[in-house]
């Protein structure tokens, strides 16, 4: 082969090489550019969302060593006050840290087969208390008396306690149901509630960090606005997915699929 081709061809290698070259550092570039802009955004919204309650615990204490301590009609409740925000802060710190180690991969799940009928009846009694204080009626609907799954039993307990609370929490009047149904290879639950229900501009966002469809509502029922997002994340380590279905006004269904 002459001389002038195989130096012809050798360019062309260089030439593609560089240029692949350039397309990845570009890529990577861009990558780098997004999770900047997106640690910005985590730091930022953390900032906001412990500012709120460090603030408001901050006024009532100050409030109480200028005096109120002595005044028999508000040292009791402004105390109570500040306690139920320093649960919410340290519920917001548990959840920060929980989200940090999912997204950093340092989530550890233990897997094993487990009666799913068994759990959820737990969970749905543990939550009657909160159900009752707002006369929700909150029922477990199993399929079967047992159906055995896989997963990771103590990060389920996460998930069937956020999504119960939430339909509890947005729901004034009526009921909350939890559904346990099967089929050949898996288990579809779901959380069904009679609430105000999510608009469509805001159902693919709800899984966000730190995303609220209504945010007055949203602190003044508490939340942490990291739930849905921790919920995503270990339906989808169990390799399902969350769905929603919900119209405004008129209530919400999440459910997911657990394999057997």
């Amino acid at each position: 082969m002459p001389e002038e081709i195989i130096l012809e061809n050798n360019l062309s290698a260089l030439q593609e090489e560089i240029r692949e070259m350039f397309a990845k550092m570009k890529s990577d570039i861009e990558y780098l550019k997004k999770l900047e802009r997106v640690r910005r955004e985590f730091l930022a919204n953390v900032s906001h969302e412990l500012r709120t309650p460090i603030f408001t615990i901050q006024g009532y204490l100050e409030t109480l060593l200028d005096g109120a301590i002595s005044d028999s009609k508000v040292n009791r409740t402004f105390l109570e006050k500040a306690n139920y925000h320093t649960i919410n802060l340290s519920t917001l710190l548990n959840d920060l840290i929980d989200i940090s180690m999912i997204e950093s991969g340092e989530m550890r799940m233990s897997f094993r087969y487990f009666d799913v009928v068994e759990f959820i009846a737990k969970q749905v009694e543990e939550m009657q208390t909160l159900a009752l204080e707002k006369n929700i009626n909150l029922s477990f609907q199993p399929g079967k008396k047992k159906i055995t799954v896989f997963g990771d039993k103590d990060k389920l307990r996460q998930v069937f306690v956020n999504l119960i609370q939430n339909a509890i929490k947005y729901t004034e009047k009526g009921s909350v149901e939890v559904i346990a149904d099967e089929d050949s290879n898996s288990c579809r639950i779901s959380i069904r509630d009679t609430g105000i229900g999510i608009p469509d501009y805001d159902i693919n966002r709800i899984f966000e960090r730190f995303y609220r469809v209504d945010k007055a509502r949203s602190r003044a029922v508490g939340g942490t606005g990291l739930g849905l997002a921790i919920v995503k994340h270990i339906i989808e380590a169990h390799d399902s997915k969350i769905e929603v279905k919900s119209k405004y006004n008129f209530g919400s269904e999440f459910s997911f699929k657990l394999k057997k």
